[in-house]
């Protein structure tokens, strides 16, 4: 760390100066406040770090493979053969990551493709169950030219079960029935003698391919397993070197000689430093990159999921900039004092269409002619965090010299050891969500019913 304000990421740079005391005055964090939670986090860093080494979380060493990308490539080599769209099932952690990486290669961004993404199958997400919406989608798609993939852990997520089960209704209605197996590809954990899974169970019968998922890695922490890096595959991305970029992570984990040489470990302590000294109740995740809008996505269901339990964690806010600096920020500006944000910018200097100052004068913006609007955004991403700090708003920047998976990797990661150890910190398991099961239950009662 530098100053102890700023860390080097191996792939981007987070500052957390707009947090402390020196930067926003009294609603920021003194340093020997800042440096005892660091302490306190601590012994969890060594922590991860044996995790990392007895293979306890299995997420710490999923960058270390490779035989299920082989796997997942050759998959989806087979699906994709003939196929114009490429619709995915799935709901919150088994769709988001996937999500998260097909908008970095232009998903989902009208008029946006990276090299490459026009010859390649279309590619879809339908993460939300919606009647109406599942039944003009069935009845819209070419069948024949479209393949589905289904992803549950646990086989039982009624959602996902829906949707197959409609999709597969529609393929059968339409004759095609023979081509069911060509058509679909799940992504379910292994059989286990003694544990029922839906999905397994219903594709097994119509001899449908299946991929398994990670056994040891839950949903929201899932999208460097194959669940993430099927649509990253689709999409044409490198998932090796989003892996790569993983492993930098965690390999500055094990190289670190302390909390305050690891930013997750920083990140993690400053949010809930802020929350426990400075009543902050609300974290804002705000990129300025259209194809970082998904992480902000992402990113609320890992906090939001992962760390609210028992009383405690803070609410994860999405928002993308400079859109939102005309929607939220003025409340972040000048409403209640409990809003921390991180502002995650990328390097835009000279990017994009250059203003004519000439066309400038005359809708009088003289200021914006000769600049691109590379330029503009990149002086709003750091006007922002300026004025914010000014108010005494806290504010994390992290900045990112080039966008490329192994970039996209490394933001996964971070994010997600952060999450682990701000849930430690807390004293929370990052890992379940207990208070969920009983929407379940009450679901599965009332249509048992009828209602």
């Amino acid at each position: 760390m530098q100053d102890g304000q700023r860390h080097d990421g191996r792939t981007f740079q987070q500052s957390i100066a707009g947090c402390l005391e020196g930067a926003i005055g009294e609603y920021g964090l003194a340093p020997s406040v800042h440096s005892a939670w660091l302490d306190r986090i601590g012994p969890h860093v060594e922590t991860l770090k044996d995790d990392y080494r007895t293979g306890k979380l299995p997420l710490l060493r999923i960058a270390d493979e490779d035989q299920d990308i082989a796997d997942a490539e050759a998959a989806y080599a087979r699906l994709s053969q003939g196929a114009k769209t490429i619709v995915f099932f799935g709901t919150g952690g088994s769709s988001l990551g996937g999500e998260l990486f097909a908008q970095f290669a232009g998903w989902n961004i009208a008029g946006v493709a990276l090299p490459g993404q026009r010859n390649r199958p279309r590619t879809r997400f339908y993460a939300n169950l919606d009647g109406g919406t599942l039944q003009s989608v069935l009845q819209s798609l070419d069948l024949p030219t479209t393949r589905f993939v289904v992803t549950s852990k646990s086989g039982g997520t009624a959602e996902t079960l829906a949707q197959a089960i409609a999709a597969l209704t529609a393929v059968k209605a339409a004759g095609l029935e023979a081509e069911i197996p060509k058509l679909f590809l799940g992504i379910t954990e292994p059989d286990k003698p003694g544990k029922a899974n839906g999905l397994r169970t219903l594709f097994s019968k119509f001899s449908i391919p299946m991929l398994e998922h990670h056994t040891g890695i839950g949903g929201r922490f899932s999208c460097l397993t194959n669940v993430g890096l099927m649509p990253a595959i689709a999409r044409g991305l490198d998932p090796r070197a989003i892996r790569a970029g993983a492993k930098g992570v965690v390999d500055a984990l094990l190289e670190s000689s302390g909390p305050q040489d690891f930013a997750p470990a920083v990140g993690a302590a400053t949010a809930v430093a802020l929350s426990k000294e400075k009543g902050i109740s609300t974290l804002v995740m705000m990129p300025y990159a259209d194809r970082l809008g998904r992480l902000a996505a992402w990113f609320v269901q890992l906090w939001a999921e992962s760390l609210g339990k028992g009383g405690e964690g803070t609410t994860p806010l999405g928002a993308l900039g400079p859109l939102d600096q005309h929607s939220q920020l003025q409340l972040f500006m000048d409403g209640p004092r409990d809003h921390y944000l991180t502002v995650v910018r990328v390097a835009s200097q000279g990017v994009g269409p250059r203003i004519d100052p000439d066309l400038a004068r005359i809708a009088g913006a003289d200021m914006l002619g000769g600049h691109t609007v590379g330029d503009i955004v990149s002086a709003q991403s750091h006007a922002v965090p300026e004025a914010l700090a000014r108010a005494g708003r806290p504010v994390r920047t992290i900045d990112i010299a080039k966008l490329d998976e192994k970039t996209i990797g490394a933001l996964a990661m971070h994010f997600m050891i952060e999450t682990i150890l701000a849930g430690r910190l807390l004293g929370v398991d990052p890992f379940d969500q207990p208070a969920v099961e009983l929407a379940k239950i009450l679901t599965k009662e009332r249509l048992a019913k009828g209602a």
